[in-house]
């Protein structure tokens, strides 16, 4: 009997040190991930500084509106939702083309572009700011996606003929000055973020979900570098044990 005590209080406490020990991981990464996000708010901050002499990198396609809509009554309330769907596509000359391979060679065909459709997350965003009338040009939609198994709802605008294509030369004016120990600390924060269990680990205990990360807006950022940063590495059990009694 005293053996058996003796077995359960071990096996308690081995229980009880590797929950201490998901503790500990889990703090060390919200705070890592907290951190990220403090740095990247900084540098989003920086003021971008004028360039003495502007210069020109490639070219810049997006939409407006058609002329004759334009001369309409409802010009500028269509510019209003134009604003908000736009999109923007850079390319190094004016013909924005991409390679495709057609029957074992490449060729160069168009890059299609599309206005943006909406979220349902936006559709009721204040600072989106849709209004009844504009919701009015809008068609909600449903779209199967087969890697995730799920339909994905958006909402499209039903008149994309309003709009056409422009292209103008993509003009730098501005720099954002930079500090090294800012960039060398977001680099080092995003090579651990970025490591595949670790991803899996904020995806579950930050953000409660158990689908693709990726679809978390602003969290994207922390892929961006393949630097390696030094940490403490944690076998494959180790992560195992971690999601032990949850």
């Amino acid at each position: 009997m005293e053996n058996n005590n003796l077995l359960f209080h071990r096996l308690r406490s081995l229980r009880s040190r590797k929950r201490i020990s998901r503790k500990d991981v889990e703090k060390q990464i919200r705070k890592k991930y907290k951190r990220s996000r403090e740095l990247w708010e900084t540098r989003r901050k920086i003021p971008l500084v004028p360039l003495e002499k502007p210069y020109q990198k490639g070219f810049v396609r997006f939409f407006v509106v058609r002329d004759d809509v334009k001369r309409t009554k409802d010009g500028k309330f269509f510019e209003g939702i134009l604003m908000k769907i736009n999109t923007y596509m850079y390319s190094e000359t004016r013909k924005f083309q991409k390679k495709k391979r057609k029957f074992g060679r490449k060729i160069y065909v168009p890059r299609d572009q599309k206005l943006d459709r909406l979220l349902p997350y936006q559709w009721n965003d204040p600072k989106l700011g849709l209004t009844t009338r504009e919701k009015q040009y809008f068609l909600k939609r449903e779209e199967y996606d087969p890697l995730r198994k799920k339909y994905d709802t958006y909402y499209e605008f039903i008149e994309p003929w309003r709009f056409t294509l422009r292209i103008k030369p993509y003009m730098i004016t501005h720099y954002k000055p930079l500090s090294s120990d800012l960039e060398k600390e977001i680099d080092e924060l995003d090579s651990y973020l970025n490591q595949h269990k670790i991803v899996g680990l904020i995806n579950k205990k930050i953000h409660g979900q158990s689908g693709n990360w990726k679809k978390y807006g602003e969290e994207t950022h922390l892929i961006e570098s393949r630097k390696y940063f030094h940490y403490k590495k944690m076998s494959a059990t180790e992560f195992a044990d971690y999601f032990m009694d949850e």
